[in-house]
C-alpha cells in the first residue's frame, strides 16, 4: 500500500525562511513591544515531505490578556500571495509560522483561518531568540481529537519531525553571510575553540535526552521503541574500546605527535620574531648613521656660505673706504 502523499511525514525548512522570520521579528521588536510575529509559509509537498522554501510576513496583533481577541489581515495575505505567485507559481501556501516560542491557545483558531488557503496547513514555531542548543524549529499539524466520553471532537496539534535543509546555492549564500558577520577582532584559534565547545554542549544535551529516554523506558513510563533501540545499539557499536591497550597506545602516539608539531611551530614562530627584531634594530641603526652623514655636509655648506658672505661684505667696506680717501685728496688739490 503506497503512503498517502497528502500526509506530511517531515518538514524541511530552508535558511531563507529562518532569515526572513528573524528579520521580521527584529523589525517589529523595534516598533513596539511585540511578543510574537506571524507569517505565511510557501513551498511544496513532495511525497509527504513538506519543503518550505519561502515565506512572507502578515500584519498580526493580539490581546495579551484575552487569547480570543486577535487580528490577522487576510486581505494583505491574499494580495501578497498573488504577487508571489506571479514570481514563482510552484510555491504555494503550505502553512504559517509564529515565533512562539510555544503553542498558544488561539493557534488552533488561526490555523483554521489559514486552512482556507491550504487544507493541510502546517504550523512551524520558529524561535527567534533560542536559549538552548538545537534546531529552532518545531512543526505541528492539526488533527481531530476523539474523546472517549462521547463529547464532540476537538482540534489539537500533533508534532511532526522537522529539519533544516538547503540547496547548493543557499549553502553558498549562508557561508558568505556567516563570513561577513564573524567577529574579525577574534582570532581563528578562539573561533575554533568556541565552535568545538558549542559542539560538545550539543553532544552533551543529546546524551542527556538519550539517558532520560532510556530511564523512562526502563521504569515503564514509555513503551519500548525497537527502531530507537536499534539506532542506539549502532551508536554503541561504533564507540571505540578505550580499555584496549593498542588503542590507548595509538591515542598516546597521535597526541604526542600533535604536541610535537605544536611545540615546533611555537619554537619557529619565536625564532622568526626574534630574527625580525634583530633586523629591525640593525635597520634603525643604519638609518641613524645615514642621517648623521647627511647632516655633516649640510653644516659644512652652511659654514662656507656664511664665510663667503662675510668676505664679500669686508671687500665692499674696504672699497668704500678707498673711494672716500680719493675724494678727499681731490678736494684738497682743488683748494690749493
Amino acid at each position: 500500500m503506497s503512503p498517502d502523499p497528502s500526509k506530511i511525514s517531515n518538514v524541511v525548512v530552508h535558511p531563507l525562511v529562518l532569515l526572513s522570520v528573524v528579520d521580521h521579528f527584529n523589525r517589529m521588536g523595534k516598533v513596539g513591544n511585540v511578543k510574537r510575529v506571524v507569517g505565511v509559509l510557501l513551498g511544496s509537498n513532495r511525497q509527504g515531505v513538506l519543503d518550505v522554501s519561502n515565506s512572507f510576513a502578515v500584519p498580526f496583533d493580539e490581546d495579551g490578556k484575552e487569547s480570543e481577541v486577535w487580528y490577522l489581515d487576510h486581505d494583505y495575505l491574499e494580495n501578497m500571495y498573488g504577487m508571489f505567485k506571479k514570481v514563482n507559481a510552484r510555491e504555494k501556501i503550505v502553512g504559517w509560522y509564529h515565533t512562539g516560542p510555544k503553542l498558544l491557545q488561539n493557534d488552533v483558531i488561526i490555523n483554521e483561518l489559514v486552512r482556507k488557503y491550504c487544507p493541510n496547513s502546517v504550523l512551524v514555531i520558529i524561535d527567534a531568540k533560542p536559549k538552548t542548543l538545537g534546531l529552532p524549529t518545531e512543526a505541528y499539524i492539526a488533527v481531530e481529537e476523539v474523546h472517549d466520553d462521547g463529547t464532540p471532537t476537538t482540534k489539537t496539534f500533533e508534532h511532526v519531525p522537522s529539519e533544516i535543509g538547503a540547496e547548493e546555492a543557499e549553502e553558498v549564500g549562508v557561508e558568505h553571510l556567516l563570513r561577513d558577520i564573524k567577529d574579525t577582532s577574534v582570532g581563528t584559534l578562539s573561533q575554533r575553540v568556541t565552535n568545538q565547545l558549542m559542539g560538545l554542549k550539543g553532544l552533551f544535551s543529546q546524551l542527556q535526552e538519550i539517558h532520560s529516554y532510556l530511564e523512562k523506558v526502563s521504569t515503564g513510563a514509555l513503551p519500548i521503541n525497537h527502531q530507537i533501540v536499534y539506532h542506539l545499539q549502532d551508536i554503541f557499536n561504533l564507540l571505540p574500546d578505550v580499555n584496549l591497550q593498542s588503542f590507548v597506545k595509538a591515542v598516546y602516539v597521535k597526541t604526542n605527535d600533535q604536541m610535537l608539531v605544536v611545540y615546533l611551530a611555537s619554537l619557529i614562530r619565536s625564532i622568526i620574531a626574534l630574527h625580525n627584531l634583530i633586523n629591525n634594530k640593525v635597520q634603525s641603526r643604519d638609518a641613524e648613521k645615514n642621517e648623521g652623514k647627511e647632516k655633516e655636509p649640510k653644516e659644512k655648506k652652511k659654514e662656507d656660505a656664511t664665510a663667503k658672505d662675510k668676505g664679500d661684505s669686508d671687500k665692499k667696506e674696504s672699497g668704500g673706504k678707498t673711494d672716500s680717501t680719493k675724494d678727499s685728496k681731490e678736494a684738497a688739490n682743488k683748494k690749493k
